[in-house]
């Protein structure tokens, strides 16, 4: 029996869906002291269960933002929603919402059960629930068996679990994370995203994260949001933020990327044809939106998109010629630093198929690199 080959219909993702109510909603919020305003007239809406970033290099503003969330900031001006009630001025011991900090803040005088349990006692519950409730947690960050050992006697991993613990077992409606993975080393921060992901998952809490890591932000969040200046620049789930930024910044914040510069000589309603002095041919850039002809653009390219041969291509199109000055082993993958007769620099990225003694190219070789139209991004502002 043949079955037939049917696409698999996804189920649209709540953010997608214009009837929607945000969970976590932000309206015009600004916040401004001493003559330095680093959140400026930022609208954002989170929806329930999402694992939202925040992303940005330092002084962007995304911190503040999330101590406006956390209560310990109060805006200039604007509101804060969080499950449709208005906490612009609900101070923080009242709010439905929890802020795990960078640096843990654990109580250095109270064991892991006890700091975990400390907000629970502070509530007056039952000593048989704060017991069930503190097991739960302790199994989730797989610490169980761990409850009398002190924080001096915990290394980093176990230190960062008995912290996110004590900040989810009251199960707030909202949980904020401060770079809650820098303090790290890079393998245990590593697994210790997709732990992160999977509690997010099993208790069922909104999760805002701020973080200056990229690879942390396109590894945990359902969406993300890139700010610079105290303003947000793109939001969007990370594939979408990878593959379609809306700006330059974005683009070269986001990953390694190539851009060129150029002008449109043609422009249809698919495509636009781009003359840059940079390469050796007229860029063909798929899915262009509205750049009228003789406009000054800059059009992208990862370096994973680009392929090298040592052979001209064929087509007119999408290639140019140069010669490998720097070569970068990195084990899965060789960075190839290739300069064009124009004396730009770009870097193609490979997987290493071969063994290093087999590779096809060396330093000094006269190589052509070429890629694909829709891997051409315009880019406008």
């Amino acid at each position: 029996m043949v079955l037939a080959n049917h696409p698999i219909e996804r189920k649209p993702e709540v953010w997608q869906n214009v009837n929607a109510e945000p969970y976590v909603h932000v309206e015009n919020v600004t916040k401004s002291y001493g003559g330095v305003t680093p959140v400026k007239d930022i609208t954002l809406s989170i929806y329930k269960n999402e694992l939202f970033a925040l992303l940005g290099q330092s002084g962007c503003g995304k911190t503040t933002l999330l101590r406006i969330l956390a209560g310990l900031e109060m805006p200039s001006q604007g509101k804060v929603f969080v499950d449709g009630v208005d906490i612009t001025n609900m101070p923080v011991y009242k709010r439905p919402v929890n802020i795990m900090f960078q640096s843990y803040a654990l109580f250095p005088h109270l064991n892991v059960y006890d700091n975990i349990a400390f907000g629970l006692k502070q509530d007056r519950l039952s000593r048989k629930v704060i017991h069930d409730t503190v097991k739960e947690a302790l199994s989730l960050v797989q610490l169980s068996g761990l409850d009398e050992r002190m924080p001096d006697q915990l290394s980093g991993g176990q230190r960062q679990r008995v912290a996110l613990a004590r900040s989810f077992v009251k199960r707030p409606k909202l949980l904020l994370l401060d770079e809650p993975l820098a303090a790290l080393d890079k393998k245990l921060r590593e697994q210790t995203q997709f732990e992160l992901v999977n509690i997010q998952e099993r208790v069922g809490i909104t999760f805002i994260l701020v973080t200056h890591d990229q690879e942390e932000a396109m590894t945990m969040a359902t969406r993300m949001a890139i700010m610079e200046d105290g303003k947000i620049k793109q939001i969007g789930v990370p594939h979408d933020i990878y593959e379609f930024p809306n700006s330059r910044y974005v683009a070269e914040f986001i990953g390694n990327i190539n851009l060129f510069n150029g002008i449109v000589i043609e422009h249809e309603l698919d495509h636009v044809l781009i003359e840059s002095p940079e390469i050796s041919c007229y860029c063909y850039a798929a899915h262009a939106g509205a750049v009228p002809i003789g406009s000054s653009v800059t059009f992208a390219v990862r370096p994973e998109k680009i392929m090298i041969s040592t052979l001209q291509p064929a087509y007119p199109r999408n290639w140019a010629q140069g010669t490998i000055k720097e070569i970068a082993y990195l084990g899965d993958v060789s960075i190839y630093y290739v300069q064009l007769l124009s004396g730009k620099v770009v870097i193609a990225t490979l997987p290493n198929l071969l063994r290093l003694a087999d590779r096809n190219f060396q330093w000094e070789d006269v190589v052509y690199l070429y890629w694909r139209s829709e891997n051409s991004q315009v880019l406008t502002v």
